[in-house]
């Protein structure tokens, strides 16, 4: 971002990173215990749930069991992308593999979402032709998955707020403890009034639940992926604000967007034509992003003219 001498700039490059405020991809092995739990208990709960679904001849099990397979493929790639996150980047990968935490909640969204549109048929079917299944085996095995989707729910509970992959591993965690939790309702209800129709639909009301989670994980990661602003920011109020910081007269080619499913980068131009800058000001502009938007990775350039003459002013002429 160079500019001949004869439009009377002076640049000035701000990086600040602020840890402290909230967690970046460093952070990321300190849920690798989690991770490897949560790992194993769900894909020992999914083995149980197919094996018993099948002697009870249960759809809804059948159904969570899938949903808990794709949740074990999700903790891979979410745990996966957080290794990956904290490789050093290289001349050619400078963010290094950041992006690789947006990439997996992706793919994992999308993964669920074919699986859901199988089970959602499946269960259609079923609701013409219901089966008769044991309720007992439904409720016991269901109640084994209240307690191992609220025992991994936890293990993510402290980091939710600062990552979607961790935050998108507690929701379905908890969501499927509630699930687990209906399906063993169900099951009594079957006991007790015979009404094999019940399976397939309490099947199709898992489906709603977790398509409702799932669309809301696979459009939050499209977009990061898509270099829109994180929803957790308003770029209205970080334009007011740099427009009234201290010396500012004007700003322009500002961009902000997620390097990772932890980490904001901004960049943007300032117009600041009767203030010196220093070091200070830079790094007093890059806390305060921070703190006020949670944006730790901030460029600025600062321009002394009237900005006419910077192409990045007008992005229309380019």
């Amino acid at each position: 971002m160079s500019h001949s001498s004869s439009h009377q700039h002076d640049h000035h490059a701000g990086h600040a990173h602020h840890h402290g405020h909230f967690h970046g991809p460093s952070s990321a092995p300190n849920y690798n215990k989690a991770f490897a739990w949560g790992v194993a208990l769900n894909f020992g709960f999914v083995v149980v749930e197919v094996i018993y679904g099948l002697i009870a001849d249960s759809l809804a099990l059948i159904t969570d069991a899938g949903h808990n397979l794709s949740d074990v493929l999700g903790l891979l790639l979410a745990w996966g992308a957080s290794y990956l996150a904290t490789r050093t980047p290289t001349s050619r990968r400078t963010y290094g593999f950041r992006r690789g935490t947006i990439l997996a909640s992706l793919l994992s969204a999308i993964l669920l979402l074919l699986a859901l549109g199988a089970i959602a048929w499946e269960a259609a079917h079923r609701i013409n032709q219901p089966v008769r299944v044991d309720g007992v085996t439904v409720i016991v095995v269901s109640l084994i998955g209240v307690v191992i989707n609220t025992a991994t729910a936890l293990m993510f509970l402290s980091g939710q707020k600062h990552d979607l992959n961790i935050k998108g591993a507690f929701l379905h965690m908890a969501a499927d403890a509630g699930v687990s939790f209906g399906v063993a309702a169900a099951g009594v209800v079957i006991m007790f009034t015979g009404w094999l129709w019940l399976d397939p639909v309490i099947s199709l009301v898992i489906v709603a639940i977790i398509l409702f989670g799932t669309w809301g994980l696979f459009r939050d990661s499209l977009n990061l992926a898509m270099d829109t602003v994180p929803s957790h920011i308003n770029p209205d109020e970080v334009e007011a604000f740099l427009r009234s910081y201290a010396g500012v007269t004007d700003i322009h080619d500002l961009h902000i967007w997620a390097m990772s499913t932890t980490e904001v980068a901004l960049t943007v131009h300032l117009l600041i034509p009767n203030q010196s800058v220093d070091d200070a000001f830079l790094g007093e502009l890059a806390l305060q992003l921070n703190e006020r938007f949670r944006i730790g990775h901030s460029t600025v350039q600062v321009e002394r003219g009237d900005g006419a003459s910077c192409h990045l002013a007008h992005p229309g002429s380019l």
